[in-house]
């Protein structure tokens, strides 16, 4: 055998290596996204997702950001829940104005109340601000009002209902945080399939 099939051999097992081990990398470094980036209450996610007419990227985006899959999370402020919505949001989107179900804030540690009414405030959100998911997100995380004065401010936004600055740091960095983790989503879970309602 002469030194360059040598060579070329030595070179395709190097080749064929690289590829293997690639590919095991992929897989391992998928499975520990995967394990971050979980689709826990996926059947609760896709009913609302798809009955709201929000996509199901940005229903699990929202419930990393906001609790990490937790469902018994509360904030500081009150927040509850997977989806950490104030006991007064959900009192008001409970009310006869909404979905009329009356129910009480306890209800909010249940994982299918939260994701419905997660999912039904967002899409609220999102029709209200001309069908925007940055000024959705923003208001989710800092209030209707504020997003609604921002608007109105060609300070903060273009005049054509985009904000351009959120002067609020927190809901600023709240909506970078949660598009990235739609992001993630996406690549996770609906890169070979066209998600329900994708953004």
């Amino acid at each position: 055998m002469n030194r360059s099939l040598k060579r070329t051999i030595v070179v395709s097992i190097i080749i064929v290596v690289a590829i293997i081990l690639g590919l095991i990398v992929d897989l391992v470094w998928g499975n520990i996204e995967k394990s971050v980036h979980p689709d826990d209450h996926l059947e609760y996610v896709r009913k609302y997702a798809y009955e709201y007419n929000v996509p199901e990227s940005v229903v699990f985006a929202v419930i990393k950001v906001e609790s990490n899959f937790d469902t018994r999370a509360e904030s500081s402020a009150g927040a509850r829940g997977l989806m950490q919505m104030l006991p007064s949001t959900f009192e008001w989107l409970t009310g006869d104005e909404h979905l009329g179900e009356n129910l009480h804030k306890s209800e909010l540690f249940d994982a299918e109340v939260s994701i419905k009414y997660g999912t039904y405030y967002l899409n609220y959100l999102y029709q209200k601000f001309d069908r925007n998911w940055n000024t959705a997100l923003a208001a989710y995380n800092g209030g209707e009002g504020n997003v609604a004065k921002w608007l109105a401010d060609p300070e903060y936004s273009d005049g054509e209902g985009n904000l351009t600055n959120i002067p609020f740091k927190e809901t600023a960095n709240y909506v970078d945080k949660v598009n990235k983790e739609i992001d993630t989503y996406k690549k996770l879970y609906y890169e070979d399939q066209k998600e329900v309602n994708e953004p």
